[in-house]
């Protein structure tokens, strides 16, 4: 897919803030809505998403809601730091499929990165939903907590 073009109110990620499927949720409020990606490239591999803004991309977000978008994904950084204490951390956000973006809804990913791991941009395997349960009770207690 293009860089340009017309929002898909049917993405995955549309369905999932409309909770037409299902997510291991981490944050929520009015505006942004953050949860465990479901092929993660590491261990704490989070997305974070606006919640109304039809927006693809970075060129196609209004300020406020980039901002708001943006507030949450400095604080889940911090607790995901806090909590899992990984060697470094990677905040990506990806525009067209060229650059690796595969969900056209404008999301920030954040990746712990622990010393050893490679540094892809797609994993191959699905995270194990035990896995990702014990982790979201974790790193939700993290945040709220």
């Amino acid at each position: 897919m293009s860089l340009h073009g017309t929002y898909d109110p049917q993405n995955i990620f549309a369905q999932i803030i409309k909770g037409d499927a299902p997510c291991y949720k981490l944050y929520e409020d009015d505006d942004v809505l953050a949860f465990l990606d479901l092929f993660p490239q590491s261990y704490g591999h989070t997305l974070v998403i606006p919640k109304h803004a039809q927006a693809r991309n970075l060129l196609e977000i209004d300020p406020d809601n980039l901002c708001k978008m943006m507030l949450v994904v400095q604080k889940l950084t911090g607790a995901i730091v806090e909590e899992l204490q990984p060697d470094g951390v990677q905040v990506a956000q990806f525009n067209g499929a060229p650059a690796g973006q595969t969900v056209f809804h404008i999301h920030v990913h954040i990746v712990p990165r622990f010393a050893g791991e490679g540094l892809g941009i797609h994993a191959a395997n699905k995270g194990d939903p035990v896995e990702l349960e014990k982790l979201q009770a974790r790193l939700v207690r993290r945040i709220n907590g």
